[in-house]
C-alpha cells in the first residue's frame, strides 16, 4: 500500500513578509558564533533576490576567554568583552547590517526589557544545557497564541546542540500553522519542540560536565574543533531550504563527525493516542 509523505509547508511570511524577517539568536558561543555568520549570508543572498533579508538580535551574557581562541572566532585582543557585542559589531561592519547585541541571558525576566518584549519570528538556540532549552520552550509555548498584526509572531525555532563530536538539529514550529491541503502530500502543521521529542534524551544530557575550560587543549577534549561549524553550516542550510523551497520532508538531523554520518529527522505525522 502507498502512504503518503509527511511534509511541512513553511508559514507564508517567511517568503513574502512585509519586514526583515526578525532572529533571536540565544547564544553565540562556538555554534552560535559560527551561525551569525552564516545567517549573515543568508541575509545577503534574500537581498539579492528582493527579499527584505533578516533584523538578527544576538542574546549573550558570556564574556570571551582565551579558551574560545581557536574554536570559536574571536581574537586575542578581544578577550574579555562581550562575545554577543564583538560579533554583531564585526557582521555589522562586514555585511553593513544594522543588527543588534543583547548582553544578558535569555529568561523570563528579561522579556520585559528585552528588544520586542523578546519576540522574533524565528529563534535559533545554541546553549549549552538542556536545562536552558527547557527554560526558552516555556516563553516560548506562552508565544504560541496567534497575533496576525504582530510582526514579530513568534513562528520558528531552530536547536542546535553538540557533544565532542555528534550533534543534532531540530525545526520545530511555534504554535500549529496552517498548512494548505493537497492530494500528493499530508501537510504537517505542528513540529513538536525537540523537548518534547527527546525529552529524555536531554535530561540525560544535563549530567555531563558543563565546566569551562580554561585553555583550548582543554576546551578540545571536550568538543572537536570542527564540530561547530559542521553543525552551524548544516543548520544554516536547513533555514534556507525553508526560506528558498517553502517545503520540508526533513526537519532536522543529527550528525557524527568522527565517523562523517547524517540522518536525516523526517517530518512526521503526529501520533494517535
Amino acid at each position: 500500500m502507498n502512504t503518503i509523505t509527511p511534509v511541512h509547508i513553511a508559514h507564508k511570511y517567511l517568503g513574502n513578509p512585509t519586514n526583515p524577517v526578525t532572529v533571536n539568536l540565544i547564544g553565540t558561543g562556538g555554534t552560535g558564533s559560527q551561525m551569525l555568520t552564516c545567517l549573515a549570508r543568508i541575509h545577503q543572498a534574500m537581498l539579492a533576490l528582493n527579499h527584505p533579508g533578516l533584523l538578527v538580535y544576538a542574546y549573550d551574557n558570556d564574556t570571551i576567554s582565551e579558551a574560545n581562541l581557536g574554536r570559536q572566532l574571536f581574537a586575542e585582543a578581544e578577550i574579555g568583552l562581550h562575545k554577543s557585542v564583538v560579533l554583531i559589531n564585526r557582521i555589522n561592519r562586514f555585511f553593513g547590517t544594522n543588527w543588534k547585541a543583547v548582553t544578558e541571558l535569555y529568561n523570563e525576566d528579561l522579556l520585559p526589557q528585552a528588544p520586542n518584549g523578546g519576540k522574533a519570528n524565528l529563534f535559533i538556540t545554541c546553549v549549552d544545557t538542556a536545562k536552558a532549552r527547557f527554560e526558552i520552550s516555556e516563553i516560548l509555548d506562552g508565544f504560541g497564541e496567534r497575533n496576525n498584526y504582530d510582526r514579530n509572531q513568534p513562528l520558528y525555532w531552530i536547536d542546535l546542540g553538540n557533544s565532542r563530536d555528534t550533534g543534532q538539529v531540530v525545526l520545530s514550529t511555534i504554535g500549529k500553522h496552517k498548512q494548505p491541503e493537497s492530494e500528493k502530500f499530508a501537510p504537517v502543521g505542528k513540529l513538536p519542540f525537540v523537548t518534547e521529542t527527546f525529552k529524555d534524551l536531554l535530561e540525560m544530557a544535563d549530567t555531563t560536565d558543563n565546566t569551562p575550560s580554561c585553555s583550548l587543549a582543554e576546551a578540545l577534549t571536550k568538543q572537536d574543533l570542527f564540530i561547530n561549524s559542521n553543525l552551524a553550516n548544516m543548520g544554516a542550510s536547513l533555514l534556507w531550504q525553508l526560506f528558498r523551497e517553502g517545503l520540508l520532508f526533513n526537519r532536522g538531523f543529527f550528525m557524527n563527525l568522527h565517523d562523517f554520518r547524517v540522518q536525516p529527522i523526517k517530518v512526521a505525522l503526529p501520533s494517535i493516542p
